[in-house]
């Protein structure tokens, strides 16, 4: 467990400050996790435990011990809803535009090609008939044509569960106290990213979609490293990215929705079809 690694730390790393809140070894070589109070607390799993990081320096410092609750970080990876998720992200904002005209759209065949007896040939009435070559097409795309769907609820907050449990599993996913940086210069992120062994992508999540300036200068330059606010957070973006960065007030909001969806009572308005006029 990571307790029995922070016991092996020198004495030097034995105080550490995190988010107005301090982590004490004593001489016994106690080491006291982080207060964090789980919702729903697990019945049948543990909650699991990562590393808060800290995020104004270069080199990595570890600032202390979380817990995370199991029905969100330790499910068992549903692959199947996680191509749905995926599959339904990439196509509802999909519009196909190819186009076929049909005979009345062809320019020409106004008028009989030949009497409709006493040629013997077959009878036409236009040449743009779609039996005809260059005439129109029957049952052809018309655009432009939507390929909007909604998925259901509760197959949505799953794939969220799936992904960000196999995100932790492959220690892919870090959480740290904050996203301020003491400069905007991007060579301060890339160096970061490649002292730390994050990457090449890295999606940086926190709870509010106001960031912090200098994160967000230092970012814009970069196309692989991205920041989104966590109501934003979804099974493509996650996927895309190599690495998943999460600040504490993130990983907090974020248990508290999730939980809320898997454990109320009232879920009758979730499952009803998906209406496209419903606010």
């Amino acid at each position: 467990m990571l307790i029995n690694i922070l016991l092996k730390l020198k004495p030097s790393y034995a105080t550490r400050v995190f988010c107005s809140s301090a982590v004490s070894v004593s001489n016994n070589k106690e080491v006291q996790i982080l207060p964090r109070d789980l919702q729903f607390p697990p019945k049948y799993q543990k909650p699991r435990q990562i590393w808060v990081e800290n995020f104004d320096t270069i080199d990595e410092r570890k600032l202390g011990i979380i817990q995370l609750h199991p029905n969100i970080f330790a499910t068992n990876p549903r692959i199947d809803i996680i191509h749905q998720n995926v599959r339904w992200q990439r196509l509802y904002r999909f519009v196909s535009y190819a186009h076929t005209k049909i005979r009345s759209e062809v320019r020409g065949g106004g008028r009989k090609p030949w009497p409709q007896k006493g040629m013997g040939r077959a009878r036409h009435g236009s040449i743009r008939s779609p039996l005809w070559r260059g005439g129109g097409v029957v049952h052809g795309p018309r655009s432009p044509t939507p390929h909007f769907y909604m998925l259901p609820f509760y197959t949505r907050v799953l794939g969220l569960t799936s992904t960000l449990s196999i995100k932790l599993a492959q220690d892919d996913l870090h959480v740290v106290c904050d996203i301020d940086i003491p400069t905007d210069d991007p060579k301060f992120i890339e160096e970061m990213i490649k002292s730390r062994n994050w990457g090449p992508s890295v999606l940086i999540v926190d709870s509010s979609d106001i960031m912090p300036r200098n994160i967000t200068m230092a970012t814009d330059g970069i196309k692989h490293v991205n920041i989104m606010p966590v109501y934003g957070l979804n099974v493509y973006s996650m996927l895309k990215h190599d690495t998943l960065i999460l600040t504490k007030s993130a990983v907090d909001e974020l248990e508290n929705k999730i939980l809320y969806h898997l454990h109320k009572n009232d879920i009758q308005s979730k499952l009803e079809r998906f209406k496209l006029n419903q606010m």
